[in-house]
């Protein structure tokens, strides 16, 4: 059960979703500027986590690119559904995005949704690949996978934080207790900032998050990272092991960061946000500030982040259902 993550190369063609056909032009000139007034970026969980990072960037480039404000709005609650669900409502005029990550895949399944967000957004741009980390505080005295399970073995229920129920440190975290044998206590917040800051206080004492606002507090031994969730460990955590590598083989989940659009948003203004992303993403300083965060900024066309949006949501439906997770043991 490995979750991978690749490139995709940029393509033309149609695309089935929600029911309907949307088709995905080569780029064209619109009939209208765009944008003529400031656009909105969605994010559906509080300040301070890799979403909000990757959104912040983003508009900061474009901004200066394209001449108007792009504005990070955080719309937070209920598992990242209050901010994906006032982003799938919006207006489809090309001033309203949604920025999140692979929450939009597995909430629906854990949250029992009737609906699938992507099926029923329509794709723009997978922005960038992450791994996730597995921290703990210092004060739970282990420095290794190996140490943490003992632990765990030895003292039932040891909390772990993640961004939200039904976020991909959902699955992974109930994914790791059943490949580990172990009982522990799943502390959803609204977001990584607040989740980060219990951690860092010893309020919770573990965390499955995004490396972005934990790598400084790792290296300043504030909190210890004993584990990546990647494939192979990333360019920026070359000291940190991955689970595969502490005993865990097939145990392997990337969050990807992508943008959506409102259905019914006119094609040509997703090829020219598609476009305007992917420009932003050969942006020198974003690519820095996206190395530190342990991002791999990646691209490509919608057709490639609806192939796989929806491939990951199959896989989500179907590790929800192998775990037996639901909102209520969140």
């Amino acid at each position: 059960m490995t979750i991978k993550r690749r490139s995709f190369i940029q393509g033309a063609g149609s695309l089935a979703l929600a029911g309907g056909l949307y088709r995905f032009p080569t780029p064209a000139i619109a009939q209208e500027k765009w944008p003529n007034k400031p656009v909105r970026f969605i994010v559906p969980l509080a300040p301070g986590g890799a979403i909000d990072f990757v959104a912040r960037q983003c508009a900061q480039v474009l901004s200066q690119s394209l001449g108007q404000q792009f504005v990070v709005e955080n719309r937070t609650g209920a598992g990242g559904t209050l901010g994906m669900d006032s982003a799938m409502r919006s207006p489809p005029d090309g001033y309203t995005f949604l920025i999140t990550n692979d929450n939009a895949a597995s909430a629906p399944h854990i949250l029992k949704l009737s609906y699938d967000y992507t099926k029923v957004l329509m794709p723009v741009i997978d922005i960038a690949h992450q791994p996730q980390v597995f921290a703990v505080h210092p004060t739970l005295g282990v420095n290794s996978v190996k140490e943490y399970v003992e632990n765990a073995k030895k003292n039932p229920g040891v909390g772990y934080a993640s961004s939200g129920v039904g976020s991909n440190q959902h699955v992974i975290g109930a994914w790791f207790a059943r490949e580990a044998g172990i009982a522990l206590e799943h502390v959803p917040y609204r977001g990584a900032g607040q989740a980060v800051t219990d951690l860092l206080a010893g309020h919770v004492k573990s965390a499955f998050l995004g490396p972005t606002a934990l790598i400084n507090h790792h290296r300043a031994g504030s909190i210890k990272i004993i584990a990546q969730t990647s494939a192979k460990r990333a360019p920026t955590l070359t000291d940190i092991p991955t689970l595969e590598e502490s005993g865990y083989k097939g145990l392997v989940l990337e969050a990807w960061y992508a943008c959506f659009a409102p259905a019914g948003t006119p094609p040509e203004l997703i090829t020219q946000i598609n476009a305007a992303l992917q420009q932003s993403l050969t942006d020198p300083k974003l690519l820095e500030n996206f190395t530190k965060g342990s991002l791999e900024a990646t691209g490509g066309s919608p057709e490639a982040l609806a192939q796989l949006a929806q491939a990951d949501s199959a896989k989500y439906a179907r590790l929800v259902k192998e775990l037996n997770i639901s909102a209520s043991a969140g």
